[in-house]
């Protein structure tokens, strides 16, 4: 891949943060990778060289430098079904589709439109997925022995306080080191990476799925590859999103897009399943100091190069250190203020906001949430723009002539409001419309024009419509009723 200026910049403009941050992510990534695979029931090998293989893909294809894709829960959870009723292979061309379909939606160009998930969507988003996250670290903690609460408690203490000393070194990463020798110097009796499963110790290897190519598996693997391909895609631009209000900084979602199906049809070819952007992961990176692709592509290697050389001490973290580092991410990533200022908020978007977090938390399924977030916002905007048609009468000086003044959006949420604003009483000579200040938008608001029009010329009165945009013309031209010759008969 050629560096050209701005690749460059993203590749390289602070090597030294982006590979502290990407050890720390790596570190973090090896527990739930593992929890994902069993989620799926895979292999652990599966998690792990997926998120390997995603992590190095996306770090030079995508379009959010920074963000680290890899396993996710939301992924493994829609794999279930598939595992268990076809195996494993099945699951390895699913997830090939499921790529070949992000890649498609990304040459359709059809990312950039997460623009219209509105903003209380994405606070709905972002504070379900923080609650998802804290509350993914209780097994670890309910029922545990004093030592873990202990160990959990001082790798706060060390995140929280290091950063008064220096920021020079990742705070998580000193927490994970600091705690992991002290259990390893005390044998404390408590849980560590190696009591979540076994890690594979050689490189991943090249493999196509070995399912028969017939329509009777493309029917199998094609709903599962549609619905992985959505909730991918969904939750990694919804995470760009997130990193571009943290960072500053802009992303290319169509890039994203692409770069995230090229790493799910890479992933299944080399042991993997499919994955998609890490919402906990990416604040872990950001707030570790990373700003570039190179933090993505190192905790990839790292990953790989920690389950083969080093996965003897690796097994031996405390997962204690992990979860305070889960835990801190959650606390930062829950967006506080969403809270505080509720009441300064609109009532209907902290009712969209509310409606996303608490589906998402219930299902733990983000596309419920995120589905029901946007259509709560679309009703509600709908219901907005339909308050601000207005049709006013102004003066003639001609009492048989009547002349009206309208103006805003009319379409099929306000088209019974502008019926509705028309005097129908007496028998009026003429009756005068300006549209110049309103926009016909659809066929519903072209049949409430005709309405008006039509009832006027059954009482007898010559009806003029003027002002319409070329837009509204059209659609008068193709759909309306009241400008054609025999506009005065019935409807059929």
């Amino acid at each position: 891949m050629s560096l050209y200026p701005s690749d460059r910049q993203q590749w390289l403009a602070a090597p030294r943060r982006d590979l502290l941050a990407g050890t720390v992510v790596a570190l973090a990534l090896i527990p739930e990778a593992i929890a994902f695979s069993l989620i799926a029931g895979v292999d652990p090998a599966v998690g792990l060289y997926a998120s390997v293989v995603i992590a190095v893909t996306i770090a030079i294809v995508g379009g959010r430098p920074a963000m680290i894709s890899a396993a996710t829960g939301a992924m493994s959870l829609l794999m279930v079904t598939l595992v268990r009723d076809h195996g494993l292979e099945y699951l390895f061309a699913a997830s090939i589709l499921c790529g070949v379909f992000q890649v498609g939606i990304g040459l359709l160009k059809l990312g950039r439109y997460i623009r219209f998930v509105s903003r209380s969507v994405m606070t709905g988003f972002v504070n379900s997925l923080a609650i998802l996250i804290f509350l993914a670290q209780m097994p670890e903690l309910i029922g545990a022995n004093w030592q873990t609460w202990a160990l959990a408690a001082a790798s706060l203490v060390i995140i929280y306080g290091f950063p008064r000393i220096t920021r020079a070194v990742p705070a998580p990463l000193v927490a994970i080191v600091v705690v992991s020798a002290f259990v390893m110097i005390t044998g404390l009796p408590v849980r560590t990476v190696g009591d979540m499963g076994q890690m594979p110790d050689a490189l991943p290897v090249f493999h196509l799925p070995a399912v028969p190519l017939t329509w009777e598996t493309l029917a199998v693997i094609a709903p599962v590859s549609a619905t992985l391909a959505f909730v991918g895609l969904l939750e990694s631009l919804l995470t760009a999103n997130l990193i571009d209000d943290i960072t500053d900084t802009p992303s290319d979602k169509d890039r994203e897009t692409r770069g995230q199906g090229v790493a799910n049809i890479i992933a299944p070819l080399f042991g993997g399943m499919a994955g998609c952007a890490m919402i906990g992961q990416s604040i872990i990176n950001v707030s570790s100091g990373a700003r570039g692709r190179l933090s993505t592509l190192w905790a990839g290697l790292f990953l790989l190069f920690l389950i083969l050389v080093l996965q003897d001490w690796v097994a031996r973290i405390p997962m204690a250190a992990l979860v305070a580092v889960m835990i801190m991410v959650s606390i930062g990533t829950f967006d506080w203020s969403s809270l505080t200022g509720m009441r300064k908020i609109p009532l209907q978007s902290t009712i969209v906001m509310l409606a996303t977090t608490l589906t998402v938390v219930v299902t733990h399924d983000l596309s419920k949430g995120v589905l029901l977030g946007v259509v709560l916002s679309a009703i509600f905007f709908m219901r907005k723009v339909a308050r601000t048609i207005s049709v006013s009468r102004a003066d003639a000086g001609d009492p048989d002539i009547l002349r009206y003044t309208v103006a805003g959006q009319l379409f099929f949420a306000s088209a019974d409001v502008f019926a509705a604003s028309f005097e129908h009483h007496g028998h009026p000579r003429r009756v005068e419309i300006d549209m110049t200040g309103a926009r016909l938008w659809d066929r519903t608001g072209v049949a409430a024009l005709d309405k008006v029009v039509l009832r006027y010329r059954r009482q007898g009165a010559e009806v003029v419509v003027t002002g319409m945009d070329e837009a509204g013309r059209g659609l008068v031209e193709r759909l309306g009723r009241h400008d054609k010759p025999d506009a005065s008969l019935p409807a059929h």
